[in-house]
């Protein structure tokens, strides 16, 4: 556990150069496919009678409970870190955390989850915009034809030409919302200027996001609706704790952890672009436990997606790979 528990400069003090990006990938992948469970797992329990809302808070604060401990240990007493960096953990919680689990979760409530996510997952043209308005790293034109290809894409998987697919305009509303969450969890992930241990700032980020919720819960402003009903995966039907603990445990505290971990090797472009396996993950875990498949004007539309956003990250100039390592890319 020790090695979890520095922050993503440290992580690759333990690793020779030549290592570190392997080291990185791994640890976006295994993240990814952490995260590719949720939705499958979380539809299953709307189908009973849950609400986003319930979900998600159950969700993130099983993981809070796990991680604060070993969170605070990684600050090793040095609590002004926290007090320096209340903002960002605030920004974190409630927008990378709350509001991109919330935004989702209600998305796929509403539809395939597989259309769902790409359409978040179109969040690394999002970061490149972002980098570009506030660093002013502006894009190539290679850039620029992947984001148009991404739209392309985007329109196929909402099946807007013929108007046939099982869509909602609410769903991609929440999927949109849920973009802007990923966005801003792949560019606070990558940030090592504030020193925040990865545990740290997990684990503080989902005490944030339940807070969040609880709060709104308290008001009035979000109910939650929670159901004792077995959920159904791959036609067995499983007690409602079972797929919580999973949600909790494997797609928020592992995930978190090992994502924040692999953005800071790799960078928060780099690192958004290696989450696109989230998405073919997810289509997977989706066909298994849910017989959910998308059709093949969605498949082709999901395809150009990611051949629009792997553009998007060939454009750029280079890919930051942590502190000192770069990679070029032709």
């Amino acid at each position: 556990m020790s090695t979890v528990t520095h922050d993503g400069a440290d992580v690759q003090g333990v690793f020779a150069p030549s290592s570190r990006l392997g080291v990185g990938l791994l640890l976006a992948l295994t993240s990814a496919i952490g995260f590719a469970l949720s939705g499958p797992l979380a539809r299953g329990l709307l189908d009973t009678g849950w609400n986003a809302a319930g979900v998600v808070f159950i969700r993130m604060s099983l993981a809070a409970v796990i991680l604060l401990p070993f969170g605070v240990r990684a600050l090793g007493g040095d609590w002004t870190l926290v007090r320096r960096s209340w903002r960002t953990i605030v920004v974190y919680g409630v927008l990378a955390v709350a509001g991109a689990q919330f935004c989702y979760f209600s998305a796929v409530a509403r539809m395939d989850v597989g259309p769902a996510l790409l359409i978040e997952y179109t969040a690394p043209a999002a970061v490149v915009l972002w980098l570009w308005i506030r660093h002013g790293q502006r894009p190539g034109p290679i850039t620029i034809v992947g984001a148009v290809v991404a739209s392309l894409g985007l329109v196929l998987v909402l099946d807007l030409l013929s108007g046939a697919a099982n869509v909602s305009t609410a769903g991609v509303l929440w999927s949109l919302g849920a973009m802007v969450g990923a966005a801003t969890y792949f560019i606070i992930s990558a940030d090592t200027d504030n020193g925040l241990p990865p545990l740290t700032l997990a684990a503080a980020g989902l005490v944030v996001g339940a807070a969040t919720l609880g709060l709104l819960t308290l008001t009035g402003l979000l109910p939650m609706a929670f159901a004792d009903a077995p959920a159904t995966y791959a036609g067995r039907s499983v007690a409602w704790w079972v797929p919580l603990v999973a949600l909790g445990t494997v797609t928020a505290a592992a995930a978190y952890v090992l994502g924040i971990m692999g953005t800071r090797i790799l960078g928060s472009r780099l690192a958004s672009f290696v989450a696109l396996t989230e998405v073919l993950a997810a289509v997977v875990f989706a066909w298994l436990l849910l017989g959910q498949l998308p059709s093949g004007m969605q498949f082709a539309g999901g395809a150009l997606i990611l051949l629009g956003v792997i553009g998007v990250k060939l454009g750029e100039p280079g890919v930051e790979v942590g502190p000192e390592l770069e990679l070029d890319v032709p």
